[in-house]
């Protein structure tokens, strides 16, 4: 049932009847913010257990001799180190643990490359017009980092298995201006795409025209699988060593959605040349971050298997959400041809297609009826999506119930803004 092909009779009798059931939906005063992914409370409830892994009596010494309690290891404790080098498949003196944001470790790494340059590059203060590649749709919180500190953001269209590679190589290979590029490997935010390992390859293949270009590889959710057989990429540590370009890569990953989003740890993960600069520039702005919370984490989990246990729980959260999701949009959207979706293997979002122009209309349409969604155009730099179309999804925090619901109403109003652009 195309809309566009539906008599003026049917269009206008679709119009009254979709109003009538939005202001149904205004009437129940709904007050539910899906802006961000935040996890459930249902989710963070099985963390909980992690407070009881240290007691008083507990030694809090580690097998290095240092003491969890007391200054120093800015680096982190080895134990921590062991557990993200066995997720990562990396080895544990190339990872650096830290406190429990590795959006902050990103932007660290930005503020090391502004103001001291990476490998005796000039610093990038002193360059001009530099820029960085963001493949989109993306994440804002990328964007915004590489925005503060004065880069030109390029956007570079994602396919279905990652970035268009011959837009990134074009770019990287022959401006050495370009500095940087955002990459999220496994469910990428929001599109949910998983990089192909052809794609990893050439990543890793790349000859950058600056010698300090840098990829920053955004591992987030690496482990936040939804289904039983999730699609494994070829590691890019792996691919790297290939190619003698283990350098170039920064890869970051954290805990903030597998145990507590503001009290998990965060890691990165780098060359020891990298790591031998990082090292010393971070033990400038501290003497240490909070170890006895890394220790806390090392003793829930034991190894990187306690982790993939964890997340089955997770997922047995998730998945009915997602299920809910698609449902809905098969349902509602589908049989009229309004927009497309991803129909991911875990991550944290859904990513949405609109009918062109129609965007910012349905997110504003759902803010008058209670529900807050992510800005239209913030999975693009500078908020600018041409088409006005992609939305994402975070369907991760309301209980299945209410997101059901909040799911009825997205799609009216989706089905309003786009009978309204028919004349």
């Amino acid at each position: 049932m195309d809309l566009k092909l539906q008599s003026p009779e049917t269009i206008e009798t679709m119009r009254k009847e979709t109003r009538e059931a939005y202001e149904a939906f205004q009437a129940m005063k709904l007050q539910l913010n899906m802006a961000r992914g935040n996890p459930s409370p249902e989710q963070l409830a099985l963390t909980m257990p992690m407070m009881n892994t240290i007691s008083p009596e507990d030694s809090l010494i580690t097998e290095n001799g240092e003491d969890c309690r007391n200054y120093g290891v800015p680096n982190g404790i080895v134990e921590a180190k062991k557990l993200i080098g066995e997720l990562l498949g990396v080895p544990a003196d190339e990872v650096f643990v830290a406190g429990n944001s590795s959006l902050q470790l990103m932007f660290n790494c930005f503020q090391i490359a502004f103001t001291h340059g990476i490998a005796g590059s000039t610093p990038w203060c002193k360059q001009e017009d530099l820029k960085f590649l963001c493949p989109v749709p993306g994440y804002d919180r990328h964007f915004a980092v590489a925005d503060y500190f004065g880069l030109k953001l390029i956007p570079v269209p994602m396919q279905a298995d990652g970035p268009d590679m011959d837009m990134v190589a074009q770019y990287v290979e022959n401006d050495p201006s370009v500095k940087g590029m955002w990459c999220v490997p496994v469910y990428s935010n929001p599109t949910g795409v998983v990089y192909s390992d052809a794609v990893v390859r050439r990543i890793a293949a790349l000859k950058p025209a600056a010698k300090d270009f840098r990829v920053f590889w955004d591992n987030a959710y690496c482990i936040h699988h939804v289904v039983e057989n999730p699609v494994t990429p070829l590691r890019i540590t792996d691919a790297c060593k290939e190619f003698g370009s283990e350098d170039m890569i920064y890869q970051f990953v954290s805990t903030s959605k597998v145990t507590f989003a503001g009290a998990g740890i965060a890691a990165v993960n780098m060359s020891k040349a990298n790591m031998a600069q990082f090292s010393k520039e971070m033990g400038i702005q501290t003497i240490g971050f909070d170890k006895i919370n890394q220790m806390r984490h090392v003793r829930f989990f034991g190894n990187a298997k306690g982790v993939t246990e964890h997340m089955k729980k997770h997922a047995a959260l998730l998945k009915p959400k997602f299920d809910v999701v698609i449902e809905m949009l098969e349902q509602e959207l589908k049989p009229l041809g309004l927009g497309s979706w991803n129909v991911p293997q875990g991550g944290y979002f859904i990513s949405y297609q609109a009918p062109k122009g129609c965007a910012k209309r349905i997110v504003q349409l759902c803010k008058e009826a209670g529900v807050t969604l992510t800005p239209a155009g913030a999975t693009y730099p500078y908020g600018n999506d041409p088409d006005d179309s992609n939305i994402r999804i975070a369907p991760t925090y309301p209980s299945v119930d209410a997101l059901r619901k909040t799911m009825e109403l997205f799609c009216l109003c989706v089905k309003i803004a786009a009978l309204e652009q028919i004349k």
